[in-house]
C-alpha cells in the first residue's frame, strides 16, 4: 500500500510530527483533518505537549499536561478498579524499571527481541521492514535501501560509574517479566490458587526504529498488563474469557466497537513466547493498527525463570502454570478515547468523553465575576464539591465562552450561580452533550454529578 507523509509542524511549535497516511480513496481529508485537530487541541488545551519544546522538542517524545494527566490517570484508575480491586482472583504489583540482566537472558529478549531494520542509502532514515510497505523512501523519495538486519529494541545502560561489560543492564521493554520473576513471592504472600492473576501498570522503554503518529508509538510508553495463571487444560477457556473482557473494556472507554477488529496473529508475526495471539486493532486515522493484545504464553516464561515447578497446592503435584496475557496500552487508550470523543457541532468543538474519564467532572461559574455576592456563593459550592470530585473554577469572560471552553476539554456539567441562586438556593446546571439547562437545588449537586459518572 502506498503511503504519504502528513506533516504537522505549525501546530506544535518547533517540533515536526510526521503521520504516515495510506494513499487510498477510503481515507478522506476529513479523517486526516481529525488527527490534526486532535493534536492541536491537545497542545492548546493542556492535554499533551511536545517534550522539551523550549529547546526545539525531542523527536517522538511527549509530556502529558494538566488535563492529559487527569485523563490518563482516570483510565488507569478505572482499569485498576475493574481488573484488580473488584476481583478476588487478582493482585497487583509495581516493579522496578531496571532489573537484573539475567532476567532478559532467561526470557529470550537478548537474542530474540528485535525488529528487522532497513536504512535509506540516501538520507539514512531507518525503517522497520513491516512498516515500509513501499520501495520508495517517504522522506527523500529515493529507492535504494540496505539489506534488512536485526535491531534489538532494548535500551542498554550501565550500573555504577564504570562503563564496563560487567556493568551492562537494560531498561525493561515490557512489564511482564517482573510479574513472572515475582510469581513465587506473590504466591507465598497472597496465598492464591489457580486460576489467578498478577496485574501491573507501569512504564516500559523500547528503542523503536520508526516511532510516530503522535502518542501511538513512542520509545517510552505505559502498559496496563495482566499475567493470568491457569492449568494447561484450561487455557482455551480462559483465553476466550479474557477476549470478551477486553472487548467489554473497550466499550467501557466509549470507543466504538465497530471500529475495533480482532486479528489473529500467525506465523512469524507472533512473539517468540506465544502459541496464540489476538490483536485488537482500531481504525486510527493513519490506518488500522494494534490497540491491545491478548496472548497465550504457555509456560514458557516460568520454565525459563524457575528450575523447579513453582506452583504447589495441597493434593496436586508441583507444576508450571500456563499464562494468558491481556495487554492494554495506556497511551494508545488515551489516543483512541480522544479520537472517539472529538466532535465539531456548528459553532463549538466538544470532547464527548465518558464522564468518568473527563479531566474535570464539573465546572463552577459565578454569572458575573465582578459581583462579590455571586463569587462568594460560587466559591462555597466549588470548595464543597472539590472535596470529593474533580471540579474546575472559571470566572473569565462571558458565560457563553466559558461553556464552550469547558465543552472543548470534555467537562460533563457546568454549574452557574446567578442572582436567583441567592434567593432560592438553586443553580443552573448545563449538560455538555445536549447543552440543556435546568435549575437544581444546591444541596443535590454532588448526587447529580455522581449519577453522571455512573453512565
Amino acid at each position: 500500500m502506498p503511503w504519504t507523509p502528513l506533516e504537522i509542524t505549525e501546530l506544535m511549535g518547533l517540533t515536526k510530527i510526521i503521520i504516515m497516511i495510506p494513499k487510498t480513496n477510503q481515507i478522506s481529508n476529513g479523517v486526516e483533518d481529525l488527527m490534526q485537530k486532535v493534536v492541536s487541541l491537545c497542545k492548546r488545551r493542556g492535554f499533551i505537549f511536545p517534550s522539551s519544546e523550549i529547546y526545539g522538542g525531542f523527536a517522538n517524545a511527549w509530556d502529558y499536561g494538566p488535563l492529559g494527566t487527569e485523563l490518563k490517570n482516570n483510565i488507569k484508575q478505572l482499569w485498576w478498579k475493574k481488573f484488580v480491586q473488584s476481583r478476588d482472583d487478582m493482585v497487583g504489583i509495581d516493579a522496578s524499571l531496571i532489573m537484573n540482566p539475567k532476567v532478559w537472558e532467561a526470557s529470550g529478549h537478548l537474542k530474540k527481541f528485535a525488529d528487522p531494520l532497513v536504512e535509506c542509502k540516501n538520507c539514512h532514515s531507518r525503517f522497520k521492514v513491516d512498516d515500509l510497505a513501499i520501495k520508495t523512501c517517504p522522506h527523500c523519495g529515493k529507492k535504494e535501501f540496505t539489506p534488512p538486519r536485526q535491531f534489538n529494541l532494548m535500551f542498554k545502560t550501565f550500573i555504577g560509574p564504570a562503563e564496563a561489560q560487567s556493568n551492562i543492564t537494560y531498561f525493561r521493554p515490557e512489564t511482564a517479566q517482573a510479574m513472572f520473576v515475582n510469581f513465587k513471592n506473590v504466591l507465598d504472600t497472597a496465598r492464591k490458587t489457580l486460576p489467578f492473576g498478577i496485574a501491573q501498570i507501569g512504564k516500559a522503554l523500547r528503542n523503536e526504529i520508526t516511532p510516530g503518529n503522535f502518542i501511538f508509538r513512542t520509545r517510552e510508553f505505559e502498559q496496563m498488563e495482566i499475567e493470568y495463571f491457569v492449568l494447561e487444560k484450561d487455557w482455551e477457556k480462559y483465553f476466550e474469557y479474557w477476549r470478551k473482557e477486553m472487548a467489554a473494556w473497550i466499550k467501557n472507554l466509549g470507543v466504538d466497537i465497530k471500529k475495533v477488529h480482532e486479528v489473529e496473529v500467525s506465523g512469524k508475526e507472533k512473539a517468540h513466547y506465544s502459541k496464540r495471539t489476538i490483536d485488537f486493532e482500531y481504525e486510527f486515522p493513519f490506518g488500522q493498527k494494534e490497540l491491545y493484545g491478548l496472548a497465550y504464553r504457555t509456560d514458557f516464561d516460568l520454565k525459563n525463570h524457575f528450575k523447579e515447578p513453582p506452583y504447589r497446592e495441597e493434593g496436586v503435584d508441583a507444576l508450571y502454570p500456563h499464562v494468558i496475557e491481556p495487554s492494554f496500552g495506556v497511551d494508545r487508550s488515551v489516543l483512541a478515547v480522544l479520537l472517539e470523543a472529538f466532535k465539531e457541532e456548528k459553532e463549538r468543538v466538544v470532547l464527548k468523553l465518558p464522564p468518568k474519564l473527563a479531566p474535570y467532572q464539573a465546572a463552577v461559574f459565578p454569572l458575573l465575576a465582578n459581583k462579590p455576592e455571586l463569587v462568594k456563593l460560587a466559591r462555597k459550592i466549588y470548595d464543597d464539591l472539590r472535596k470529593d470530585l474533580m471540579v474546575a473554577w472559571d470566572d473569565r469572560g462571558n458565560i457563553g465562552k466559558r461553556y464552550y471552553s469547558q465543552d472543548e476539554i470534555g467537562t460533563p456539567a457546568c454549574i452557574t450561580v446567578d442572582f436567583d441562586s441567592l434567593k432560592k438556593d438553586d443553580v443552573t446546571i448545563r449538560d455538555r452533550d445536549t447543552m440543556k439547562q435546568e435549575r437544581v437545588k444546591i444541596d443535590s449537586l454532588a448526587e447529580i454529578i455522581r449519577e453522571k459518572l455512573e453512565k
